[in-house]
């Protein structure tokens, strides 16, 4: 990963081969936004240059030009923040400028980002944006064909370092981990599958003091977890359910996150169409989500208990493989009949569901690439959050939008329900084609323990990027879900746990969001 620092040297003075500033579009033409460090002497030289350049000032908009006379780095990167906005740039229009910068500038020497970075909250944009923008899944390259950027600096004023600082080793936890979970989702399945993704979680749990716990297919079947058993009958590979824990001493809270770890999906007997299989290792995004994100709150002292559920399993047709019409014994008890192989992500969460309520967690959030259908309707960008308790919804849309994240949120029509009915078990796994991505949150929910608060996160969409990249976002994986599960533990924390997290019908009204 990228050395990411703190400088208050000026803009003019800083050491660095590349100097990083902002430019919004103005109704006039390109408009430079002074950073720390910054003059108006520097921004009087710079403003024309940018014009008969042609910048001007889109999102996206990377342009090298060379610095003008009087500052010591050697060429400027002007990058576009959007339009003019009175106050400045949000947070997320830095971290896609820093996140274009990092990746237009891959391989250059030191970068002085020299952005709008007057808060806290901006210096961890811009150091967030960096680091995420300067990733590159290399590990099957046997000739690299360019390297992140190795060192960069944010110029802050003086009198804030402190500060800053700490706000860039956030982002440095955060990005470290959400640069994991997109590791795991471009790994392809011959190499991870449900034994190798319950060693490396089992391993990083070693390594920073958190418990993890591994279900192998002889205690899956001990214990009836008949969802992901079948599942992974069709594969030589068995499938895995991995408990991974954060405990903290002042935590009065606890989160439940489960998710869908499908490391590979044809669709089994219900087989994909020619086109559909060749991103299917990104089946297990919701799973690497709720990894990384136990991680970095284990890693940043968030005063939450968080238990996260892996519910892990390859999805394969053979002799051996779940056939449409068979019936299923979930963990639990509850049967199931499998009208479609290939709706094989809500068999495995209805397990780890059950498994995971059973410890009567104050809520329960499920992360998955459930459905093409949430994709259709959503798009590319946004994920869903369906939820029966007003106040969870809330609170991670709320986490969503802090964080950059586009969630939106989407309904559990009750009339959609009867769709899943069965003559021959308790539920089917798959009903009304239409809305069925709110069909498999409708079954998802019959599998919450009574009473528990619980929300369905559909990253069917985000989580994988198969077009090229774009801000901080990478083409492949892109750690979807990651920064606001982290969020929505803080957020717990920072407002006293389960007063913000009861049921819809309770008189609890949760404070105002202060970040």
């Amino acid at each position: 990963m990228t050395e990411l620092t703190v400088t208050t040297a000026s803009a003019a003075s800083v050491r660095a081969d590349w100097l990083v500033i902002g430019v919004a579009q103005g109704a006039g033409g390109p408009v430079p936004v002074p950073g720390a460090g910054t003059d108006e002497a520097f921004i009087t030289r710079l403003a024309p240059l940018l014009a008969d350049l042609g910048a001007t000032g889109a999102p996206g908009e990377a342009l090298r030009l060379p610095a003008p006379a009087g500052i010591r780095a050697g060429l400027v990167l002007a990058v576009g923040l959007g339009p003019v906005i009175e106050g400045g740039p949000d947070a997320e229009a830095l971290r896609r400028a820093a996140g274009a910068a990092a990746r237009t500038l891959a391989g250059a020497g030191p970068v002085a980002l020299a952005l709008p970075a007057g808060t806290g909250e901006a210096v961890e944009a811009v150091a967030l944006g960096f680091l995420l923008g300067a990733y590159a899944f290399t590990a099957y390259l046997t000739t690299l064909r360019t390297t992140p950027v190795r060192e960069a600096m944010v110029l802050v004023a003086p009198g804030t370092r402190e500060h800053a600082e700490a706000a860039v080793r956030r982002a440095h936890t955060v990005g470290q981990e959400l640069n994991r979970a997109r590791d795991l989702v471009n790994i392809p399945a011959n190499d991870l599958y449900p034994e190798s993704f319950a060693t490396t979680v089992a391993a990083a749990g070693q390594e920073h003091g958190l418990v993890v716990d591994v279900l192998d297919e002889h205690a899956l079947a001990a214990d009836g977890h008949g969802g992901i058993l079948g599942v992974g009958q069709g594969s030589v590979r068995p499938p895995r359910l991995v408990r991974i824990a954060h405990t903290h001493p002042r935590a009065t809270t606890t989160l439940a996150f489960v998710g869908k770890g499908i490391t590979y999906d044809s669709g089994g007997i219900s087989l994909k169409p020619v086109g559909a299989n060749e991103i299917m290792k990104r089946d297990m995004s919701g799973a690497a989500a709720v990894y990384a994100a136990v991680l970095a709150a284990a890693r940043l002292g968030v005063p939450v208990n968080i238990t996260g559920w892996l519910a892990l399993a390859e999805n394969m047709p053979s002799g051996s493989a779940l056939r449409p019409g068979d019936v299923l014994r979930m963990y639990g008890g509850r049967t199931v009949e499998v009208l479609n192989t290939d709706a094989e992500g809500r068999l495995v969460l209805a397990d780890a569901l059950v498994r995971a309520g059973e410890e009567r967690p104050d809520a329960l959030v499920d992360v998955a690439t459930l459905t093409a259908a949430t994709r259709f309707g959503l798009g590319n960008h946004l994920f869903a959050v369906m939820s029966d308790d007003d106040a969870l919804r809330a609170r991670i849309l709320t986490a969503a939008r802090e964080t950059g994240e586009g969630a939106w949120p989407m309904p559990l029509p009750q009339e959609l329900r009867g769709s899943l009915d069965s003559q021959v078990a308790d539920i089917a796994n798959y009903g009304e084609r239409m809305g069925g991505g709110l069909v498999a949150g409708l079954f998802l929910r019959e599998f919450v323990p009574s009473g528990i608060p619980w929300a369905h996160l559909d990253i069917a969409g985000p989580a994988f990027n198969e077009g090229p990249p774009y801000g901080y976002t990478p083409s492949g994986g892109t750690g979807c879900a990651v920064r606001t599960l982290v969020r929505l533990a803080e957020n717990t924390a920072a407002h006293g746990g389960t007063g913000c997290l009861t049921p819809a019908t309770a008189t609890t009204t949760c404070p105002a969001e202060t970040r």
